[in-house]
C-alpha cells in the first residue's frame, strides 16, 4: 500500500490513498494478501448462513459462491464491480480501515488491454464516493484513481533485472492463458498472445471423463484439491482419471507454447498463476530451466508494485 498526501489529480485530500490491486480472474479475485471465489449470487433481502456477504445501492449479494463464467468482456454486468467492492473490503478490513481514498490497480489479459482499458477503468470508477457494508462492517470509500495493467507481466515486473537471455512468461488463470516473450528483462509487444486455454478447460474435460466413465459427478472442490495438490480424498480409479485428464491438458499448453516459439533449449519458461500447479503435478520438465511461482497473489502484488511507482513519478512531476 501506498500512503500519499497527493490524489492522481493532484487536488489535496485528508485521507491517504490505499493503493489495492486487484486480479479479476474467472475462477478466483486476488488481492495481495486475499484470494476468494469470483462469484456473485444477487438476493432481495439479507442472506443468512453466507460468509461474504455484502450489501450495496439497495441490494444483497452473496460473495465466492459460485465462480464465475468465462466472458471475453467483464464489463458485461456488474458481477466484477461487486467483487472489486469485496475485494476492497477484505484489505481495509486486514488494514483495521473501514473508510479510504481508494487508488485501484488492475489488471486485462495481454492482447487485451489496449481495447478494453478504457472501458474498464471506467467501469471500476463509475461512482467515485461509494458506501456499502461487508460481512456486518459498513465501509465509506472514495474511488480516486485507477491504472490497468497488462496481466502475466505485472506478475514478475519488479524481477525483471534478473530476467537474462530470453524468457517465456506463461500466466495460467481459470479462463485464459496469456504468453509473453521477454530478451534480457525487456517484454516484446510483437510476442504476446492470449488463449482461452485455462484451467477450466481442465476441469470440465475431468467433468465429462468422469461421467462418461463412472457415470457419476464429484463435487469441483475436490477436483480442485486434486489438482492442487496431486491428490484427493476420493478413489483411486477417480484419481487416475483426474491425474490422466490433466496430463493431457498440461501436454495441451506445452503444445501452445512451442506453437509460440517456445524452444526449452534456447530459452527459460517462467510460470504464473494458478495453473502452474498442474504443470508442477503433472507435467514433465526440467526445474533448472522451468520456474514455476506459486504465489497466487503475485499478479494483484505486481499492479501494486506498478501503481505505486506510477504515482511516485506522477508526484515528483
Amino acid at each position: 500500500m501506498l500512503t500519499n498526501t497527493n490524489n492522481t489529480n493532484g487536488n489535496t485530500t485528508k485521507n491517504p490513498i490505499v493503493v489495492i490491486g486487484i486480479d479479476h480472474g474467472y475462477g478466483n479475485i486476488k488481492t495481495a494478501n486475499t484470494c476468494f471465489r469470483a462469484g456473485v449470487t444477487a438476493y432481495d433481502k439479507e442472506p443468512f448462513f453466507i460468509i461474504g456477504s455484502l450489501q450495496y445501492n439497495g441490494k444483497w449479494y452473496g460473495i465466492s459462491e459460485e465462480h464465475k463464467e468465462f466472458i471475453p468482456d467483464k464489463m458485461t454486468d456488474q458481477d466484477y464491480y461487486i467483487l472489486t467492492l469485496a475485494a476492497i473490503a477484505r484489505e481495509l478490513e486486514l488494514a483495521h480501515m473501514t473508510s479510504a481514498d481508494i487508488h485501484l490497480a488492475v489488471g486485462l489479459p495481454l492482447t487485451w488491454v489496449s481495447e478494453q482499458k478504457d472501458r474498464f477503468r471506467k467501469y471500476l470508477i463509475q461512482r467515485k464516493d461509494v458506501k456499502f457494508s461487508f460481512d456486518g462492517t459498513a465501509y465509506s470509500i472514495r474511488i480516486v484513481g485507477c491504472d490497468v495493467f497488462p496481466q502475466g507481466f505485472a506478475a514478475v515486473a519488479d524481477k525483471l533485472a534478473e530476467f537474462k537471455g530470453t524468457t517465456m512468461l506463461c500466466d495460467i488463470g481459470n479462463g485464459t492463458m496469456n504468453i509473453m516473450t521477454i530478451s534480457n528483462g525487456k517484454p516484446n509487444p510483437q510476442k504476446c498472445y492470449t488463449e482461452k486455454y485455462g484451467t477450466y478447460q481442465c476441469m470440465l474435460a475431468i467433468r465429462e471423463q468422469l461421467m462418461r466413465k463412472f457415470g457419476t459427478a464429484i463435487d469441483d472442490d475436490v477436483i480442485d484439491d486434486a489438482l492442487r495438490y496431486g491428490t484427493a480424498d476420493i478413489g483411486e480409479k477417480y484419481l487416475t482419471v483426474i491425474r490422466e485428464v490433466a496430463r493431457q491438458y498440461v501436454a495441451g499448453i506445452m503444445r501452445r507454447l512451442r506453437e509460440h516459439e517456445y524452444n526449452p533449449e534456447l530459452m527459460k519458461l517462467y510460470i504464473v498463476g494458478g495453473g502452474g500447479c498442474l504443470i508442477r503435478h503433472f507435467g514433465e520438465y526440467d526445474p533448472n530451466r522451468v520456474t514455476i511461482n506459486d504465489d497466487i497473489c503475485a499478479t494483484a502484488k505486481g499492479y501494486e508494485f506498478l501503481a505505486n511507482l506510477k504515482l511516485k513519478k506522477a508526484n515528483a512531476a
